[in-house]
């Protein structure tokens, strides 16, 4: 229990460094470009997470709610439509696998409003 409190921590103290006003609930929407190989096609992907002064309380991928996610030392992790995604909220990096089918790498940029 300890360690799953010190993860989400880390992970609402990683979005509140996204945010510069940590109000309780809020939000941050974030502009992925993620490059697809072997397939060499770019993909912009939106990505929602809302949260409030303790938890993540909903993630959103392209308007989609995945089932579930997992917190991660510095973000989130979940899975959508077969694509393993891991968000690290603090390099605002996205790394995605399709099952050793294909990957994705991106950048992340917060998007204003």
């Amino acid at each position: 229990m300890r360690r799953l409190l010190h993860t989400l921590g880390w992970a609402v103290l990683s979005l509140s460094a996204l945010s510069p006003a940590v109000a309780a609930p809020s939000s941050v929407v974030l502009s992925c470009a993620v490059a697809y190989l072997p397939q060499r096609s770019t993909w912009v992907r939106e990505v929602r997470i809302d949260w409030d002064k303790k938890a993540i309380r909903s993630l959103r991928i392209d308007g989609v709610e995945p089932h579930g996610f997992s917190l991660i030392p510095q973000g989130v992790m979940t899975a959508l439509d077969n694509e393993r995604i891991q968000i690290d909220l603090v390099a605002r990096q996205w790394q995605s696998d399709f099952r050793g089918h294909a990957t994705g790498q991106g950048r992340c940029e917060t998007v204003p409003g």
